[in-house]
């Protein structure tokens, strides 16, 4: 069984920081790509930044320069460090893993953590 387990939202004041985490496991596997989707109320969830095996990290416009995504290999672990927070960062943030088993390729997603971020 695979599982994402997302952790480190919270409620923070504007230009405040978080870091968020997605733990994977499971049985063998290997992880081809992660990443970070958001979603508000009333709005489609969103890309907020992914990085893939072999290419440099990829991010919205709205957060460039204030989100950082990176992996830790050993853990499994994919984070986003997020710096300098607005108000219009308030969502429900949510992991993203591809992952290869065997011949399979498939998609899994966290149970989502809320950020919340105050003026």
């Amino acid at each position: 069984q695979v599982q994402l387990v997302e952790s480190g939202g919270g409620l923070v004041q504007a230009g405040g920081s978080l870091r968020l985490s997605c733990a994977v496991s499971g049985s063998i596997f290997n992880i081809l790509a992660m990443g970070w989707y958001r979603q508000a109320p009333g709005v489609q969830r969103e890309l907020v930044a992914t990085v893939n095996s072999g290419d440099s990290p990829s991010y919205a416009d709205s957060v460039k320069g204030r989100f950082t995504i990176s992996r830790d290999n050993a853990k499994n672990t994919v984070y986003l460090q997020m710096n300098s927070l607005k108000p219009e960062d308030t969502a429900v943030y949510y992991c993203k893993v591809i992952l290869k088993r065997i011949t399979l390729i498939n998609t899994y997603w966290g149970q989502g953590t809320q950020v919340t971020v105050s003026a």
